[in-house]
């Protein structure tokens, strides 16, 4: 008898042989790899059609080849293409190009024609509605309107739609001016002027009131009430001016809107807007003449936003009277919330209501977040995890294995196309029934696709699998790199996951790289404090270059802050300079002192990490949350002030 392989190795075998091409297709690869070169530089001569031919991913060599004979290819030849690929991003890719290019050349009838219904983006809608302007006058008025009414400039490819429409008075000068208030808004003089040209001139009284405005916004109390034909700039022109004037002065705006509000000609969601505003800035800047009027518009509001901003302040005033009131006014689904929840169950315990502040508590706890895992605490329960996890046996992963999307994804990741494979995974997740979605995150994890496992779960709104959301990822390396600086590796990879959700080639806006999204400044300064050299910007990009580098800086955080790892992460993403003004006037409790924090950012990133970190080490104890406590005692009930800091 052969002696028996074991299942994990026969389990991990099986996920080898399904992902690796035959050593026949390396050949055929590597041919692919350079039509799709070639195509992209319309080098025809250089591409062997016999030898990519049977290729998965030929089809990415023919849309170049079709996009490179737009516009004077027929449509029926790009509807060919559409309906052979429709199961793949090509489609859309190819449908979107040949309707700029149809577009561009003012091929309208081949525009409708491989299209199928209004397209996404500015330019495609706006030569869709152009296209329509003799074939469905109603509709391009429709939707030309729609993109005419925007405080920003268009691009030139509306031009015909926005003559066309003006031509025939589908923009009328009542929607001149509605944009002109739009632009005024967003600060867009030269758009303004542009469409005061085209103004007629039974509007001047309405342009002299905003030359006025602009110079005063004060004189909104001063001009007519009645302006434009038949009072038709009154409503746009007030609710712009108050827009401008909230941001410039609130206590002075709500003073003018208390004297002129009432007898405005707004509609109520035009008023709506300007109490939203007045009501937002006067809380945000803590307007203490506004306190009265926003109490009693509050309730009227009824906004979560603004709830939550009257709520926060309640919080910071320890008024917890207030803070129940507030709670209960609140709309059912942000009251549900652990966090508003918690709030509630703290309220009332300061109140010594002990009985309905552990109904709020238990609420609370049923949830898997920052909130909801304090609310368990204030319990002495168990943390709610509410985990679910899809079982596949090895014959289904075998035919999800050659499944047309995943041989796709597959073999652009063998020719060094991983960004294309990422889209035709998303895009597959996108048509998927909820029984695909789960098979494609059960591959994804099967081949250590870390970045798109996790995004495959949110595009899939599977938030429960956590197995899936909160993969063992570059495990090895975050437990090497947490032990040598005395960091707990699942707090480590807590702050990756909030980080660039496992995504090591993640860049931000700001130019912060890789796992722990390290900026380059803060690296050199770590790699001098190591003895090493600085890495390069593609340095950062390697998991255990960026997982050395940001556990060290974590490190040093919590060696600033005491071991206190909510200033720690704080410090993390806010730099340690703010915590360090912030501390100066922080609460004492730990939940007061994350709920102080002044950037939502960092509110929320905190609450992450620290949640996440009980998730991974739960998950590491085959989800039991046994021993685990997401707070430490000295977290928990030590102070929230300069005390924290090391060097005090």
């Amino acid at each position: 008898m052969k002696p028996r392989t074991p299942k994990r190795a026969m389990a991990l075998l099986a996920a080898l042989l399904i992902s690796l091409p035959a050593v026949a297709d390396v050949a055929s690869d590597r041919a692919m790899r350079e039509a799709l070169e070639a195509a992209r530089n319309r080098d025809w001569s250089r591409i062997d059609d016999a030898a990519i031919d049977d290729h998965v991913l030929a089809g990415y060599v023919e849309y170049h080849r079709l996009r490179s004979q737009l516009p004077h290819v027929a449509p029926s030849v790009v509807n060919s293409f559409l309906q052979r690929h429709a199961d793949s991003p090509l489609s859309d890719w190819m449908r979107g190009v040949a309707q700029v290019s149809y577009g561009d050349a003012g091929r309208y009838d081949a525009l409708l024609a491989v299209s199928d219904g209004v397209p996404r983006g500015t330019i495609r809608q706006c030569y869709y509605y152009t296209a329509l302007l003799d074939r469905d006058p109603a509709a391009a008025a429709e939707g030309g309107l729609e993109l005419w009414l925007t405080g920003r400039s268009q691009p030139s490819e509306c031009d015909a739609l926005f003559d066309g429409l003006l031509s025939r008075g589908a923009i009328d000068a009542q929607a001149i001016w509605q944009r002109m208030m739009l632009a005024w808004e967003n600060g867009e003089d030269g758009l303004m002027n542009y469409l005061a040209r085209k103004l007629p001139g039974s509007w001047s009284d309405a342009q002299q009131a905003l030359d006025r405005l602009k110079g005063d916004y004060a004189a909104v109390t001063r001009i007519p009430v009645n302006l434009g034909h038949q009072g038709q700039a009154s409503a746009a022109l007030f609710t712009a001016a108050m827009h401008n004037f909230t941001r410039a002065d609130t206590e002075a705006a709500l003073e003018a809107w208390r004297k002129i509000g009432p007898h405005l000609p707004l509609s109520e969601a035009q008023r709506h807007v300007v109490e939203h505003d007045l009501a937002f800035y006067s809380m945000v800047r803590e307007v203490s003449n506004n306190r009265g009027w926003v109490d009693d518009v509050l309730p009227r509001l009824a906004e979560g936003d603004l709830l939550e901003l009257r709520v926060r302040r309640a919080l910071a005033e320890r008024n917890w009277n207030e803070v129940v009131h507030w709670v209960h006014q609140m709309p059912d689904d942000p009251r549900q919330d652990a966090r508003w929840q918690y709030w509630l169950g703290r309220a009332l315990e300061q109140l010594g209501d002990e009985q309905t502040a552990r109904k709020a508590y238990a609420a609370a706890a049923d949830d898997r977040s920052f909130f909801g895992f304090a609310a368990a605490d204030k319990l002495g329960q168990p943390y709610a995890l509410n985990m679910t996890q899809a079982t596949f046996n090895d014959a289904y992963r075998r035919e999800v294995a050659n499944w047309p999307v995943v041989q796709r994804a597959e073999a652009l990741q063998r020719i060094g196309e991983p960004g294309l494979a990422r889209s035709e995974w998303y895009a597959a997740i996108e048509r998927a029934t909820e029984e695909e979605a789960r098979a494609l995150a059960d591959y994804a994890q099967q081949r250590g696709w870390y970045a798109t496992l996790v995004q495959t779960t949110i595009a899939a709104d599977q938030w429960d699998a956590l197995a899936w959301r909160f993969p063992n990822a570059y495990q090895d390396s975050f437990q090497r790199w947490g032990n040598a600086n005395g960091v707990d590796p699942f707090l480590l990879m807590g702050i990756a996951r909030r980080e660039s959700a496992f995504n090591n080639e993640a860049v931000s806006p700001v130019g912060a790289r890789g796992l722990m999204q390290l900026m380059p400044g803060t690296a050199a300064h770590v790699s001098g404090q190591l003895g090493i050299d600085t890495p390069s910007m593609n340095e950062l990009f390697e998991p255990e270059t960026n997982i050395r580098l940001g556990s060290h800086y974590i490190s040093r955080m919590l060696d600033r802050y005491s071991g206190n790892r909510l200033a720690a992460t704080a410090a993390y993403n806010a730099g340690p300079g703010r915590v360090d003004r912030w501390l100066r006037d922080a609460p004492q409790e730990f939940d007061l002192f994350v709920e102080s924090i002044p950037f939502r950012e960092t509110r929320d990133y905190v609450q992450a990490v620290l949640a996440y970190q009980v998730i991974f080490a739960s998950l590491a104890q085959n989800g039991s949350t046994q021993g685990i406590a997401m707070l430490s005692p000295a977290e928990r009930q030590g102070s929230y002030d300069i005390s924290l800091l090391a060097r005090n």
